[in-house]
């Protein structure tokens, strides 16, 4: 079982279970998301990172700044890089996509990650992807509904968790209920007029009530 720490301490979710992170801008989506992964690596969980937004070394750097527990694996899926023009070097913990079109590539890329992490010992594995609203600026919903698909099959079958951020502002209410289909539940996140968030857990178990972060 995974639990999700913080606002949800105490929670425990089932392996192979997907959630939607979604929210408007500057909710704190991509903190939340990272706070809870890092609660995983406390407890030995290995991390993995899908990065669409920023590089892979700022996406490590400010992943590791969080930790304080065991030297459990992380891995960083960087789709930002080389797309940029970068001549990014080969780092360890950093894995290379051509951009967040290659979606082929990503899948590659988590598949690797999840088998060298099992090769080591390490059997719960939570991953974070971010972010979606990324994916379909450049692919059509079609497309990246086939390939999410995909991918939260693996986080599935690999009885893994999977956590997936999308500014929900950003798309229409039939995107956005086209991809919910794809996942178990969600954590919603919106603004609690006092400049923070609340977020709320549904669709694993009970609703929760808003609480505040």
């Amino acid at each position: 079982m995974y639990d999700l720490g913080g606002a949800f301490a105490g929670r425990d979710i089932n392996p192979g279970t997907n959630l939607l992170v979604a929210g408007p801008p500057m909710t704190g989506k991509r903190r939340l998301t990272f706070d809870m992964l890092a609660h995983g690596n406390r407890a030995g969980d290995g991390s993995i990172l899908v990065t669409t937004k920023s590089a892979g070394k700022q996406v490590l750097s400010e992943y590791e700044s969080r930790l304080d527990g065991p030297d459990v694996p992380i891995g960083v899926v960087d789709c930002v890089s080389k797309q940029q023009g970068m001549a990014p070097q080969r780092t360890d913990g950093i894995e290379f996509a051509s951009s967040p079109v290659d979606m082929t590539g990503i899948g590659i890329k988590l598949s690797e990650y999840l088998q060298r992490f099992y090769d080591s010992g390490v059997r719960s594995n939570r991953i974070a992807f971010d972010s979606l609203s990324t994916l379909l600026m450049y692919s059509n919903l079609q497309t990246v509904f086939r390939f999410l698909h995909v991918f939260t099959g693996r986080v599935q079958s690999a009885e893994a968790l999977g956590l997936f951020v999308i500014d929900s502002s950003a798309h229409d209410a039939q995107t956005m209920s086209t991809l919910r289909q794809l996942f178990d539940g969600e954590i919603e996140v919106r603004e609690d007029g006092d400049d923070g968030s609340e977020i709320r857990l549904k669709g694993v178990g009970p609703t929760t009530e808003w609480r505040r972060v």
